[in-house]
């Protein structure tokens, strides 16, 4: 068996492994985003919590279930009944939420790149989602399909070679891919800052999210350096001598 017909098999396996990992890379979870609601944070709000909810309505049933002895006294004094009320169960909620409650788990979001892609449209957010579709799905599949073309149906020398030179010209922007898939990610990270401990100036967060990476990141992952590792040898290959033949 030639050179050239050894060269394009061992090509052949490299275009299939490095599809068999975009595939999962694309379809399987990349990021799983959680948000808890930290009792801290709940214990911090709530007596301005109980101040903004108690509305008339509320104060008039409460009144109507007062004596009314101490509803005359509190008048006749000047006192403000919903002040007295927070000023008397804010202390006792706060304390309360801050040894009996527990962490309570209000949002679980986890997500592929095309799950993202097709979230992204629906919520009209193209712009996005067109990128993330080029660079992510687009591009790599083109990549592999151009290789494949111009190693087992282009006969001339020439034409393969320049074709390859094209691909090999594209593969510049190949970092790409992973630069959006890394700003999506980014996105999403940076809504799972928690506030650094011990800092005694930053209230304690109402909502704190966690971020964790899925298999579908490091399928990707994978992908990018395999497909980036068989581009350069695969174009070294082919692209060498301008004298080649099929």
């Amino acid at each position: 068996m030639s050179s050239f017909h050894s060269r394009r098999l061992i090509v052949l396996a490299l275009l299939v492994v490095s599809i068999g990992l975009l595939i999962p890379g694309l379809f399987a979870p990349v990021l799983t985003i959680r948000g808890v609601l930290k009792p801290e944070g709940i214990a911090h709000v709530a007596p301005e919590l109980l101040e903004k909810g108690l509305g008339d309505e509320s104060i008039a049933q409460l009144k109507s279930m007062m004596n009314p002895v101490v509803i005359g006294m509190l008048e006749a004094t000047g006192g403000d009944l919903r002040k007295t009320i927070v000023e008397q169960l804010g202390p006792q909620m706060t304390s309360s939420l801050q040894k009996n409650a527990r962490d309570l788990e209000v949002y679980v979001q986890t997500r592929s790149i095309v799950g993202s892609v097709r979230h992204l449209y629906e919520v009209r957010s193209s712009t996005a989602a067109t990128l993330i579709l080029l660079f992510s799905v687009v591009v790599p599949l083109a990549k592999a399909a151009m290789v494949f073309v111009a190693l087992f149906f282009v006969g001339d020398a020439l034409r393969r070679r320049r074709m390859l030179q094209f691909v090999e010209a594209i593969a510049k922007w190949s970092m790409a891919d992973v630069f959006v898939v890394a700003l999506f990610i980014a996105y999403l990270a940076a809504q799972a800052s928690q506030t650094p401990p011990g800092d005694a100036n930053v209230p304690p967060p109402l909502l704190a999210f966690t971020a964790n990476f899925g298999p579908g990141f490091y399928w990707f992952a994978a992908y990018c350096i395999f497909s980036l590792a068989a581009q350069q040898m695969t174009t070294g290959w082919f692209t060498r001598t301008s004298s080649e033949k099929a």
